[in-house]
């Protein structure tokens, strides 16, 4: 289903990523500033690949003034198969410059803290968010986008998601969704300024 374009006066974001942004723009009723609309694309398991073939679709679909960007790590997993962090980086880069061709402002959240997968245990992964989140603050800041930054407020000492944000260590839990939302309405409000 195509959107219409944003009405006057409307800022629309739209989300598009991992499950969590699914559950920041959907099950979250109200948490975003209330002058703008949300548009959530996000689905379980999504990666960056998965992301970027739909991209030029979803943009179409849902056109937009600023774009929430979030994910990473079922890349990091391998959820539908191996992937370096290259393969990962370049497929955001490519999703940044498509979302930036169509003038949406561009979000990118960097990736939340998992120090282990229950799915896939023993892939230490902690060291690899940590370097994808590097390049994604050094990518953002290169090419003007906003950077959101989660992993550091909700990072434990091991780099991990305590049990108090999550129940599996990789997915927020609601007292998760509430350190994530003041820092995207920050990085969407900026965003948004931007554009004035």
């Amino acid at each position: 289903m195509k959107l219409a374009p944003p009405a006057a006066g409307e800022n629309r974001v739209v989300f598009n990523g991992r499950l969590d942004h699914r559950g920041l723009a959907l099950r979250r009723p109200g948490w975003l500033l209330s002058r703008q609309s949300r548009t959530s694309i996000a689905a379980s398991a999504d990666d960056y690949a998965q992301m970027l073939v739909r991209f030029r679709q979803d943009v179409n679909r849902a056109p937009a003034q600023s774009g929430c960007n979030s994910g990473g790590i079922n890349d990091i997993a391998g959820n539908t198969g191996p992937m370096t962090l290259e393969q990962t980086e370049d497929n955001l880069a490519s999703m940044g410059e498509l979302a930036a061709a169509h003038h949406i402002r561009v979000v990118i959240c960097s990736v939340t803290p998992a120090f282990d997968f229950p799915w896939r245990p023993g892939m230490t992964p902690a060291s690899k968010v940590v370097a994808l989140n590097a390049w994604i603050k050094a990518y953002a800041a290169e090419h003007g986008h906003v950077y959101v930054d989660y992993h550091t407020a909700m990072k434990d000492s091991r780099d991990g998601l305590p049990a108090a944000l999550s129940h599996d260590g990789v997915h927020p839990l609601p007292a998760g969704y509430a350190v994530m939302k003041p820092l995207v309405e920050a990085g969407i409000e900026q965003a948004l300024k931007s554009r004035e």
